[in-house]
């Protein structure tokens, strides 16, 4: 009979195998996507299987799946894994409470509201502040343009859409504003892609411009998403000139700081988001630069009536007992909702804020190490900058898209490609805190030695889109 302390113990020899294999093979062996079913046992049968089998067959899925912890991860927004964080998320898991009602969450609800508090006196917000854990990134940007909505048309949340609203976002922003106007009743079509310098960077003036034009259509802008750390080149628009815009049209501020909004935790970089104090929403992802599993983000509001307002809905078989600051189902999205406070907490809680700044100082200084190597080897290309964590090159020839690709099928490391303008080249993100210098040195010699003995690669042109 299957009990949870065997299946714990199961469990840890599960762990065991998984952190034998990232040691011993850092990079996952592909599988095509077209042969997934015949090498893998995923089929639900009317049958049950064994311990022992559903042990061989739980090894294989885990030795096939993508490793995102190891040292030649450097795909995506995330990557690495903070041991205490994981422990938080496993007792969260265990636990099992949902986060809508005090009742069933208990101290819980202490522990999201205390790192919402923090998170907020970081970012500069007073004391009618407050926020939430949404499910990602995505969901943060679209609580962020429903409440701006609500705020410049009351009515709405009762009657519908009945003004031409306008949202605006860098060209180089997160690809859910997009969708979110579409599903907040915005429409695709009434959101403003504004330009961007050479950086990156949304252009105040440019903003403002598109500004002037759309009032003068008497259309009405409600909504500016400025991000902090775009997913390409991690670039931050310049917060403080583009408040200076909204507050002089009264229009809601969002930053969308999902990727390096963490940098509220370093004073050596937090001056990347100067002006956040200004804004009307800021979110970050705990789970890209603090390392903490996904998912766990927050939106944080410089005045908690928006939330209310936006999200509150009476249920008299959920809400009790006690008061509506320990009912968090008030002012979310959603209705049952994970636990996704207490990882962060435990790593927060053992390390401390001052160790939470090592770990994005960390970053910056292998992102230095990156950009070192690169300027001083003439065989590379660099189209990034200072202050990103996000490393973009090309090496000699070879098509950017191809190598990654390359790398990836071999099993050499796992890396991605991004577009700026009219150029095409490899994003290696530095996102990892637990990588040394060597680890970031042992990156590019994979890669030269694996364009070394590719001969197929160095004739390609690196290609433009």
């Amino acid at each position: 009979m299957s009990t949870l302390r065997n299946d714990l113990e199961l469990f840890h020899e599960l762990v065991e195998v998984l952190i034998n294999e990232e040691e011993q093979n850092p990079v996952a062996e592909r599988i095509d996507a077209n042969q997934l079913y015949d090498t893998l046992d995923l089929s639900l049968n009317q049958n049950p299987v064994i311990d022992d089998e559903l042990k061989a067959v739980l090894s294989d899925v885990l030795i096939a799946t993508p490793k995102t912890a190891t040292r030649l991860f450097f795909n995506q927004l995330f990557g690495g894994r903070q041991p205490k964080a994981v422990l938080g998320d496993l007792l969260a898991v265990l636990l099992n409470n949902s986060m809508y009602t005090y009742k069933v969450a208990g101290p819980q609800v202490g522990i999201e509201q205390e790192i919402i508090k923090q998170s907020c006196k970081l970012v500069g917000y007073g004391e009618s502040s407050n926020g939430t854990f949404p499910t990602g990134g995505s969901m943060s940007n679209y609580m962020a343009m429903v409440m701006a909505r609500d705020a410049k048309d009351p009515n709405c949340r009762f009657d519908g859409m009945s003004k031409p609203l306008i949202a605006y976002t860098s060209k180089e922003s997160h690809y859910s504003n997009a969708k979110n106007a579409s599903f907040a009743g915005i429409g695709r079509n009434n959101m403003r892609y504004i330009e961007t310098d050479a950086d990156g960077k949304m252009i105040p003036h440019k903003l403002e411009a598109q500004i002037k034009a759309d009032i003068s259509k008497g259309c009405i802008p409600f909504f500016v998403n400025a991000t902090a750390g775009t997913t390409v080149l991690g670039a931050f628009d310049p917060i403080d000139e583009i408040a200076d815009i909204t507050e002089t049209y009264d229009i809601w501020l969002h930053v969308d700081g999902a990727y390096c909004g963490s940098v509220i935790f370093s004073d050596t970089y937090k001056h990347l988001v100067k002006g956040a104090e200004r804004s009307d929403s800021f979110s970050y992802n705990a789970h890209k630069m603090l390392g903490t599993p996904l998912t766990c983000s927050l939106i944080l509001v410089n005045d908690k009536k928006h939330l209310h307002n936006s999200f509150s809905n009476d249920a008299s078989y959920l809400y009790q007992t006690d008061g509506d600051d320990f009912n968090l189902g008030k002012t979310s999205f959603q209705c049952g909702r994970r636990n996704d406070a207490l990882k962060f907490w435990t790593l927060w809680k053992s390390i401390g804020t001052s160790g939470l700044e090592k770990i994005i100082d960390q970053q910056f200084e292998l992102a230095n190490v990156a950009l070192d190597y690169i300027r001083r080897h003439p065989d590379y290309t660099l189209y990034s900058y200072d202050d990103s964590i996000s490393v973009c090159f090309n090496y000699k020839d070879t098509d950017p898209m191809a190598l990654c690709t390359a790398l990836y099928e071999h099993q050499q490391t796992v890396v991605g490609f991004g577009s700026f303008n009219d150029d095409t080249f490899i994003r290696f993100v530095t996102i990892n805190a637990n990588n040394s210098k060597e680890d970031i040195l042992n990156f590019f010699k994979v890669l030269e030695g694996f364009v070394s003995n590719t001969p197929s690669l160095k004739t390609r042109s690196a290609i433009s889109v």
